[in-house]
């Protein structure tokens, strides 16, 4: 079992090993979810600036946030499914703002590749479905978070 990932830096931030490292954490999460074989993801570390116009655009929100993630495989309201041929999933995008990541790691006392993958994870299960706009949701969600991190091996001191 295997996500098809597409990972990019726009920043030129990120070294190769933490780009890998996030790879590495994203692949594990999959498996620990039981995602299906081949489902796609992208990943894209942008600054601030960008991230902004992003939150602006998609969510009416005018500032800067640390993660944005767009579910590709979501149904709207009145929208019909499509089933493929046995094809692998899009699951969607993550962004995850370079400028936000470090600001956080700093902020919380943790390492940049804790921080990074804390907001690959956060993004990932949004993906899948995860949510936190109820208290149990968030109970849900953040425990997921946790648990994946800390089984990986990047646990808040790290």
């Amino acid at each position: 079992m295997s996500l098809i990932l597409d990972i990019s830096d726009e920043t030129g931030r990120l070294s190769e090993g933490q780009l890998e490292e996030i790879e590495k954490l994203l692949q594990f999460a999959a498996k620990e979810e039981n995602v299906a074989d081949q489902a796609e993801v992208s990943v894209t570390v942008v600054t601030n600036e960008e991230i902004q116009q992003i939150n602006k655009e998609y969510r009416g929100k005018d500032y800067p946030t640390d993660v944005i993630s767009f579910a590709l495989e979501e149904d709207g309201e009145g929208e019909v499914e499509i089933i493929g041929a046995d094809m692998p999933p899009v699951l969607g995008d993550i962004i995850i703002s370079a400028d936000k990541a470090k600001e956080q790691a700093e902020e919380y006392g943790h390492s940049l590749m804790r921080e990074l993958g804390f907001l690959s994870v956060h993004g990932f299960l949004h993906l899948l479905g995860y949510d936190h706009m109820t208290e149990e949701e968030e109970k849900e969600m953040f425990t997921k978070q946790k648990d994946l991190l800390n089984k990986y091996g990047l646990s808040r001191s790290s």
